[in-house]
């Protein structure tokens, strides 16, 4: 940002530098790869460090996931039982990299809303805060923040298809068990006659329960229903007195007024599919030549 003292490197001038701070304790190791990549879209991650208590057996999973991203270990012990001690380390890291004023935004990654106040700081010294966290969230973190999404999108997303349509549930298939030759049946000479039973089945041995952190991954986000009228109100703020409205200027009203909105929570990847499916509501139109295409919508 232009209000940074300390000019950014050149192969740097065109991206933001973003600071990934993740809470162990409120975000599952599954997420960790769609995350990052999300991230990538609005910067590029100068800091990525991750809270939490490493010595705890419910960390384990992380621990697979930080020499394969590249993810700072930051070891907080509990000291008192009941108590999360990993919030405070965090935020203390958080403003003293404010502070640095080498960096042009945050990502937070957690569901727990003691990190809206952090978030709020954040805005007022000018950073664009990025909020990573479950549908749980409470809405008073979502909406400190400049941008929020929800870590089921990011699980879901690549199972979408080329129309970004919603995942299908998985198809259970049965296995049969293997036949087994018929064996001749021994016994008394007066069963020799009797056909041979048929072949036990094997049973496969019981699966372990699975695990918070495997229910958490196997998760995903089901379509929600169109959000009909804030579309309707972010295309009537952003119109011309023809009705038009630049889809890029409705994409940037409704970010601003629901930081949560994604066109993924709705079961397409782009805002402009998502308004192709709805021709009764809306009427899509491209302008400009191949190199230079804006996408225009009004209501239908």
């Amino acid at each position: 940002m232009k209000s940074r003292t300390n000019a950014k490197p050149d192969s740097d001038d065109d991206q933001n530098r973003l600071a990934v701070l993740i809470d162990a304790d409120n975000a599952q190791p599954s997420v960790i790869e769609g995350l990052l990549a999300e991230v990538a879209k609005y910067g590029v991650a100068s800091v990525k460090r991750i809270y939490g208590d490493f010595t705890s057996q419910n960390q384990s999973q992380w621990k697979r996931m930080l020499l394969k991203f590249s993810i700072n270990p930051v070891q907080q012990f509990a000291y008192t039982s009941g108590k999360n001690a990993t919030d405070s380390s965090l935020i203390i890291d958080a403003m003293d990299l404010m502070y640095t004023r080498r960096f042009d935004g945050f990502c937070l990654v957690s569901s727990d809303s003691d990190f809206t106040r952090l978030a709020q700081r954040l805005r007022e010294e000018g950073c664009t805060v990025y909020g990573f966290g479950e549908r749980k969230t409470p809405d008073a973190f979502v909406q400190a923040c400049d941008k929020f999404i929800y870590t089921e999108v990011l699980r879901a997303d690549p199972a979408l298809g080329k129309e970004g349509a919603a995942p299908a549930p998985p198809v259970r298939v049965e296995r049969k068990p293997d036949a087994k030759p018929a064996t001749k049946p021994e016994g008394k000479a007066g069963n020799r006659g009797a056909p041979p039973a048929p072949p036990m089945a094997k049973r496969p041995p019981p699966s372990p329960p699975p695990s918070a952190a495997d229910e958490s991954s196997s998760r995903t986000a089901a379509p929600l229903p169109l959000p009909l009228e804030l579309i309707r109100q972010a295309i009537e703020e952003a119109s011309d007195e023809q009705g038009w409205a630049q889809l890029g200027a409705v994409g940037t009203y409704l970010t601003k007024i629901r930081p949560d909105f994604d066109p993924r929570l709705y079961g397409h990847r782009k805002l402009s599919d998502l308004l192709r499916k709805h021709p009764k509501h809306f009427e899509v139109e491209e302008r400009g030549a191949a190199a230079g295409k804006v996408l225009y919508v009004r209501l239908a």
